[in-house]
């Protein structure tokens, strides 16, 4: 978290001080802000056939439950092994609607994430679902999925990462500011670790700079 979050949450707490001020102290006790790693470049590909890209790299949304992201991303546990997590996230307020994390990625962890979501939101019908062109969102059984529940799937462009910058900032807030700071033993520790992040931290304390320094539990419930 950099001075600018720390200004907001601590105005919040009824301090108020300057984010030269912070940026001062800070300084003097040798803290730094977490900096993401830039990714690889990516070699830009063709446009999906079947999904349009519907969210045209406008992230925000009007009401909540109308436009939701979602994307996979890999652990490691401390044995080597992989796990994998999908999660899904309102634009609305960038709140975290469902996620789950499996052995394997596949269309049925989409599946199962997608109804853990819509269960606990119950969004009216045409709700837009923008993801990557991973076959476990082009599949048969995801597509049919989200046919039957009347939702309407957009897709990024191939290769093209910007165009789900919501879900790409999300995992790497949650490993960099959390999962790697951990060594991992099991399942139960890491299913432990992510939903103390999202249903704790992320929710309810770290202030996100596109809802003006609240909360994602702040803009949804306020």
């Amino acid at each position: 978290m950099g001075y600018r979050m720390i200004q907001k949450r601590l105005s919040k707490m009824g301090h108020k001080y300057s984010n030269l001020t912070i940026h001062k102290y800070m300084k003097q006790l040798g803290l730094k802000s977490i900096t993401f790693k830039r990714k690889p470049a990516y070699i830009k590909g063709k446009a999906h056939k079947v999904f349009e890209n519907l969210i045209k790299q406008d992230f925000t949304a009007e009401k909540k439950n109308t436009k939701w992201c979602t994307d996979f991303t890999y652990i490691h546990l401390l044995n080597g092994s992989l796990r994998y997590n999908c999660s899904i996230l309102d634009l609305y307020d960038r709140s975290i609607v469902a996620t789950k994390t499996t052995n394997y990625m596949t269309a049925d962890l989409a599946i199962e994430t997608l109804n853990e979501a819509l269960a606990n939101n119950k969004p009216e019908e045409n709700l837009i679902l923008h993801s990557d062109q991973g076959v476990q969102y082009t599949s048969k059984s995801f597509t049919e999925y989200c046919s039957n529940n009347k939702i309407i799937q957009s897709m990024s462009k191939a290769g093209c990462p910007y165009d789900n910058a919501p879900m790409e900032s999300f995992f790497g807030k949650l490993k960099n500011e959390h999962i790697k700071h951990y060594e991992i033993k099991n399942d139960n520790h890491l299913n432990f670790l992510i939903n103390d992040y999202v249903y704790g931290y992320y929710h309810h304390i770290r202030p996100h700079s596109a809802l003006g320094g609240k909360t994602p539990f702040e803009a949804r419930f306020t």
